[in-house]
C-alpha cells in the first residue's frame, strides 16, 4: 500500500494496512522481548493462530514511533495472582472451622433428621426413623436411644420442626462429651512430662506428635520429639522434618534400632537439658498383637529405670475415617498400653465423625484435642458444646443469640 490508499479488509485483519509509515520504518531497536509477537507480524495459518480477540482498530492520527511494552504477566488473563493481596479471605473463627471440617458428617446428619420428619404429628414410626438415623450417624445405640427418650418424653402434638431437632440432639451430644472433655494436663513435678504417642499406622500418630509439639512450643515450654517407631523409615524421616519445622529437637537412630533404647536415651537426654516435654513417638503395628504389647511394655520399663512416674500421659491417636472399627482400636490399647486420653484426627474427610460421640458414651476416657485439618494449627483443644452444635448442624451460640 501506498500514499492515502486504504488497506483492503483482509490485510486490516492481519495487522498489515494502514499503519504509521514511521512505526513501518524505523521500528525501535533496542525493544524488550515481548511474550506475544508484535502486532502486524504475519503468522502461517492466520484463521487458526489468531488471538481469541482482536484488539479494537485505534483512531488515526499523527505519525508516531511504537513504544515498547512491558511483558504481560504469565498465566491465564484475571488469574488469581492479579488481584490484589488486600482481597484475601479474612479468618474463620474456630468454630466456623469447625463446622467446615464437620460439614460432611453435619450435613448428612441434619439432612437426615429433617427427611425423618415427613409426618406434621411425632409418631411412634418416626421416632423409629429418627433413631435409625442416629445410628447411622455411628453416634451409637446408647445415643440414638437417648435423643429418642428425650423427643417422645417432650409433648410435641404439633410437631418437631428440623432446627428443633437438631438442638435436641446438640444438647445430648454435649451432655455426653462434657465430662471427657479435657486437656493435655502437664504434672507439677515432672520434669520433663512423658506422653507416649500410641496408634495405629496411618492414623495421623507421627503428624499428631509434632502437632502436640506445636502446641506445647507456643505455651512457651520446651519440647523434645524422640522417634521410637523405628520399623518404618518414613516414621523416622517423617518426625525428622516436622521437629524442625515446629523448633524441636529430636532423638533418633537408624532404622531398626530398639524402640526402648531409643526412648531411654531421649528421657536422659531431656532430663539433662531440663525439657518440659517429651513426645515419644511408637509403632502401631497391629499384625501380631503380642508383640506390640512386648514392645510397649519393654518401653515402659527402661522409662520408668530413670522416672518411677513415667511415663506420665498414653495418648491415643485415632482416625475418624475408620468408623466403628476405632472402638476395636481403643479396646486393643486400652489392653495393651493403658490409654490415659485420646486425640481424633482427620474428622474433616468423614460423614462419619459421630464415631466420636459413640467412643465417649462407651470407653469415658478424657477427649484432648480433635484435628480437622492437615496443618500444624488444625489440631484444637476438644470443646463439647462446639463440636455438639457443630456435628448436629445446629446454630452456634452467638448465632442464636442474634
Amino acid at each position: 500500500m501506498s500514499g492515502g490508499k486504504k488497506a483492503s479488509f483482509f490485510q486490516r485483519l492481519l495487522g498489515t494496512g494502514d499503519q504509521p509509515e514511521q512505526a513501518k520504518k524505523d521500528p525501535p531497536q533496542d525493544s524488550p522481548k515481548r511474550d506475544r509477537p508484535p502486532e502486524g507480524l504475519l503468522k502461517k495459518d492466520p484463521l487458526q493462530d489468531r488471538p481469541a480477540k482482536q484488539e479494537p482498530p485505534k483512531p488515526k492520527g499523527p505519525a508516531r514511533a511504537a513504544k515498547p511494552r512491558a511483558p504481560r504477566p504469565s498465566g491465564p488473563k484475571g488469574a488469581a495472582e492479579d488481584k490484589p493481596k488486600a482481597m484475601a479471605e479474612p479468618a474463620r473463627s474456630w468454630f466456623d472451622q469447625l463446622r467446615h471440617g464437620l460439614a460432611r458428617t453435619s450435613n448428612a446428619l441434619s439432612d437426615n433428621l429433617a427427611g425423618a420428619l415427613t409426618k406434621r404429628k411425632l409418631d411412634e414410626d418416626t421416632l423409629d426413623r429418627i433413631e435409625e438415623v442416629l445410628i447411622k450417624a455411628d453416634l451409637g445405640v446408647a445415643m440414638a436411644g437417648r435423643v429418642r427418650s428425650v423427643i417422645a418424653r417432650g409433648r410435641y402434638e404439633r410437631g418437631l420442626d428440623p432446627d428443633a431437632l437438631r438442638e435436641i440432639v446438640a444438647t445430648e451430644i454435649a451432655r455426653v462429651l462434657e465430662p471427657v472433655a479435657s486437656d493435655f494436663a502437664l504434672t507439677a513435678d515432672s520434669r520433663p512430662h512423658v506422653f507416649l504417642v500410641v496408634g495405629v499406622n496411618g492414623t495421623g500418630k507421627t503428624t499428631t506428635a509434632a502437632k502436640m509439639a506445636h502446641e506445647f512450643k507456643r505455651q512457651g515450654l520446651s519440647v523434645m520429639l524422640a522417634a521410637a517407631d523405628t520399623f518404618r523409615a518414613a516414621a523416622i524421616d517423617q518426625l525428622k522434618v516436622w521437629g524442625t519445622r515446629v523448633g524441636a529437637e529430636i532423638v533418633a537412630k537408624e532404622v531398626g534400632a530398639d524402640p526402648a533404647g531409643v526412648a531411654f536415651e531421649a528421657l536422659e537426654r531431656a532430663r539433662d537439658e531440663e525439657i518440659d516435654v517429651l513426645l515419644i513417638d511408637t509403632a502401631g503395628r497391629l499384625q501380631n498383637k503380642s508383640d506390640l504389647m512386648a514392645e510397649l511394655a519393654k518401653i515402659v520399663r527402661v522409662l520408668k529405670k530413670i522416672d518411677p512416674s513415667a511415663p506420665h500421659g498414653v495418648t491415643l491417636v485415632l482416625d475418624a475415617t475408620t468408623g466403628q472399627n476405632a472402638i476395636a482400636q481403643v479396646e486393643i490399647f486400652e489392653q495393651i498400653a493403658g490409654v490415659t486420653g485420646l486425640v481424633v484426627t482427620k474428622l474433616d474427610g468423614t460423614a462419619r465423625g459421630g464415631i466420636l460421640v459413640a467412643i465417649a458414651e462407651r470407653f469415658k476416657l478424657p477427649i484432648f484435642a480433635i484435628g480437622v485439618g492437615e496443618g500444624l494449627d488444625d489440631l484444637k483443644p476438644f470443646d463439647a458444646h462446639d463440636f455438639a452444635r457443630a456435628i448436629s448442624g445446629a446454630k452456634s451460640q452467638n448465632e442464636a443469640a442474634a
